[in-house]
């Protein structure tokens, strides 16, 4: 198996304990990289997760703390900091969605969202920046409900537009020190477990031209390849990783 030239780099992942985050640990763990998985709250899904790595050629340990807040900001990157190796790649992968319709929306909750979106990249960019060396990656994952309309999701629908802009406005700024700032987004996934609805699922894969619905692992994949050192020319984009869904009318 390729290591798409991730081996022994460093890694921080935010959200990464379980679904996508978790897969996302684990393709570059399985490459051979240092993974620091971050959470915010569940301590035994965190620890399932750092036990489903250890046989991985990569290394990985654990981290709670909430980025979106200045503590927990300031905690993810003195645990950067006290590696001392430097950072090659920071995912972001956390996200809170409170499900409502656009006339009659929380403000509240839907504030809430965004900051969730928001407030990790905007708190640990900057402190970061001294750890991140030219060639280095930061990646966020978005949502198909940022350019489309999804039935009870405009908060994290807006959460994630505003993610994506975020995202160029970073790339711009970060890329005279070779920084390269991208997104990953896809549609609805497959988790294959029980919080996925199997008659969605369906529907959907019926409608996807590959012919199945995304997994977690077909995101990780596209994560990890802008993460490769050929990926390097690749600034301020939003990568769509969903076997052609979108495609549809």
């Amino acid at each position: 198996m390729s290591d798409l030239g991730l081996a022994g780099r460093s890694v921080l992942v935010v959200g990464a304990t379980k679904g996508l985050g978790l897969a996302i640990a684990n393709k570059f763990c399985a490459s051979g990289a240092h993974v620091l998985l971050n959470y915010a709250h569940d301590d035994e899904a965190a620890k399932a997760a750092l036990a489903s790595l250890e046989d991985l050629p990569g290394s990985a340990s654990l981290v709670r703390a909430d980025p979106s807040t200045e503590d927990g900001a300031a905690q993810l990157i003195a645990e950067v900091a006290a590696a001392g190796h430097g950072l090659d790649v920071l995912v972001h992968n956390a996200a809170s969605w409170h499900p409502m319709p656009a006339a009659g929306a929380s403000v509240a909750d839907l504030h809430t969202d965004v900051s969730a979106a928001l407030d990790p990249l905007l708190r640990l960019v900057p402190g970061l920046l001294e750890h991140l060396k030219p060639g280095s990656r930061v990646l966020a994952v978005s949502s198909s409900g940022a350019q489309r309309v999804i039935p009870r999701y405009v908060a994290l629908g807006v959460a994630k537009a505003a993610l994506e802009s975020l995202v160029r406005y970073l790339a711009v700024e970060l890329a005279p020190r070779g920084i390269t700032v991208n997104a990953v987004t896809t549609a609805k996934l497959d988790k294959g477990d029980e919080t996925t609805q199997p008659e969605m699922v369906q529907v959907l894969a019926a409608r996807t031209p590959a012919g199945r619905l995304s997994t977690p692992a077909d995101v990780a994949d596209v994560v990890a390849l802008l993460s490769a050192p050929e990926a390097g020319w690749i600034h301020g984009q939003v990568i769509t990783a969903d076997g052609g869904l979108s495609l549809r009318s």
